[in-house]
């Protein structure tokens, strides 16, 4: 694996893990708009959950390909949902967050074939 998918793979897990965490830690500027999208509070632990275990996984995925593949793969459908999300409760405004964050986990996984 090349050193610049290495890096990407690292900044792509902080970028998510940092995403988690700020669920976890019900963060003003993440909860209002999940609360105005109309996500349910009782799911958002589990949201914060799903990104954890994908950062973990591009991580772990450094060292094991298939874990890294199935994390990429996973965050790609979570933030593919998260535009839907977003597209349905017609925050227009919101849709380039989530991308944000999609961006540079498929970079990492189109260095890492």
């Amino acid at each position: 694996m090349s050193t610049t998918a290495v890096v990407i793979t690292v900044l792509a897990a902080v970028w998510v893990g940092f995403s988690a965490v700020s669920v976890f830690a019900r963060a003003t500027w993440v909860v209002e708009p999940l609360a105005e999208y109309g996500v349910p509070r009782a799911l958002w632990p589990w949201l914060g959950t799903a990104k954890a275990a994908g950062a973990i996984g591009l991580v772990a995925g450094l060292f094991v390909p298939a874990i890294g593949v199935a994390a990429g793969i996973g965050l790609v459908m979570y933030f593919t949902g998260a535009v839907v999300t977003v597209l349905r409760a017609r925050s227009y405004k919101h849709v380039p967050f989530p991308l944000l964050y999609l961006a540079p986990v498929v970079a990492a996984m189109i260095l890492a074939s």
